[in-house]
């Protein structure tokens, strides 16, 4: 999957938390995140000043959301996990560190119990 394709799937599927997301949907969807997220706070700095708001940064953070935690959940479940394992990310350091690790494994070959594979492995 490219990164205009991932892209276009995390807004389609942007409250869709059932199914698996393959890695590499979730790393262009956090690359396109990031690279938002730098744009608007670029967009803030021109129009606000560095000590001014950051309103367009914080509007990009909220539409980029919802799509977010969509993908994340998407996919823990392509790693055969729950989706409520993206909580362990409020856990400070430790949390962020294994769901990093699990987010650059391999998912489940062939069907799992949230759906078929999303790579078609048999």
């Amino acid at each position: 999957m490219g990164f205009t394709e991932a892209i276009s799937a995390g807004f389609r599927n942007y409250v869709n938390f059932s199914g698996r997301a393959t890695r590499s949907e979730f790393w262009y969807w956090v690359l396109f995140a990031v690279l938002a997220s730098i744009a608007a706070g670029l967009i803030d700095i021109a129009l606000f000043g560095l000590e001014g708001s950051s309103a367009i940064e914080s509007l990009v953070g909220l539409a980029l959301f919802l799509p977010g935690l969509s993908v994340s959940v998407r996919r823990l479940h392509d790693l055969d996990r729950s989706g409520w394992w993206v909580l362990l990310g409020l856990i400070p350091l430790v949390g962020v560190i294994i769901l990093i690790i699990w987010n650059c494994q391999r998912g489940t070959i062939g069907p799992n119990r949230f759906g078929p594979d999303p790579l078609g492995g048999a």
